[in-house]
């Protein structure tokens, strides 16, 4: 038997409707579906919020926590995705590195060039991340900065390999990046504007295999890293699907969760941010299986053309 999930939310009641059962719905769901309706109201295109992310980064994904060591691991079926990072600086986790990864993303594809400029100031850039600059040891700048350190400098593997093949990339994200910020005065201009030039592994990946997405979901998710990346892939695999496939809750633990300690602890975070994606990205089709998650044939929240 199974039970659906596809089903719908009532908004007035705040719940997720699966068949005649309501789930309570995930925290912040009002604040959701006003983004909802504004996502319906308006297409990406037409709101300026058109974003892109890279296939390589979708298909398996960054820690969601802080995680012992310099090297991590995630697999999607044939596909690793393996981080390398300086001991001392760390790998990079959370939802930061992520919306970094989308900026990055879109503009390269925006400017169809491997050389991206931030802009003049810290709190002008941050904007463009939808983050508030605020101080001290656990505000959004100390984080911005440790996260932009750390992706920038982990080294990249990604490796797809079955029955017949084996093909290995390894790569950087950016061959050099230049930052001229101020973390005490983030408003004030520099002289010259920060600007990091992709490597030319990652600027070739994104331009070949550009998987678009609405930035406003982006923004709407931005509080869940897991959220971020079930969206992600959500939309990446409408693209392709042709017909229901079943996947396993333990292969979405080593696909999504690895850093998670039991699998019913990965499998309740993951029905969370299910929750809060399936509001931002309704026509997202998928079931409940006895086994894991049964997704189906359905549009992609953005065309590949990034057409709504």
């Amino acid at each position: 038997m199974l039970a659906r999930v596809c089903g719908h939310f009532d908004t007035t009641k705040a719940q997720l409707i699966v068949r005649d059962n309501p789930l309570p719905a995930p925290p912040g769901l009002p604040a959701l579906i006003a983004d909802t309706l504004a996502i319906e109201q308006e297409s990406a295109q037409t709101a300026g919020s058109l974003g892109f992310l890279a296939r390589a980064m979708v298909q398996a994904t960054l820690p969601h926590k802080k995680v012992a060591g310099n090297e991590f691991e995630r697999k999607n079926g044939a596909y690793t995705l393996h981080l390398l990072a300086p001991a001392k600086i760390g790998l990079p986790y959370g939802s930061v590195p992520r919306l970094l990864l989308a900026w990055l993303t879109t503009e390269a594809v925006r400017t169809q060039s491997r050389e991206l400029f931030l802009g003049d100031s810290l709190s002008h850039f941050m904007a463009e991340l939808d983050m508030m600059p605020t101080g001290g040891r656990w505000g959004s700048i100390t984080r911005l900065k440790e996260q932009t350190t750390r992706l920038f400098a982990s080294t990249v593997s990604a490796t797809y390999q079955d029955k017949q093949r084996q093909t290995e990339a390894g790569f950087r994200l950016a061959d050099t990046s230049t930052l001229w910020w101020d973390a005490k005065s983030p408003e004030q201009v520099g002289l010259w504007e920060s600007s990091v030039k992709l490597s030319e592994t990652f600027y070739n990946e994104i331009i070949a295999h550009p998987i678009p997405v609405d930035m406003r979901a982006i923004r709407a998710l931005k509080k869940s890293p897991l959220a971020l990346d079930i969206y992600a892939w959500m939309t990446y695999r409408a693209s392709y699907a042709t017909k229901p496939s079943e996947i396993p809750w333990q292969a979405l633990a080593m696909q999504f969760g690895s850093d998670y300690g039991q699998l019913r602890d990965f499998k309740a975070a993951f029905l969370d941010a299910l929750r809060k994606v399936h509001t931002v990205y309704a026509a997202a089709n998928f079931e409940l299986g006895e086994r894991g998650l049964i997704v189906k044939p359905t549009r992609p929240h953005i065309s590949r053309k990034g057409e709504p």
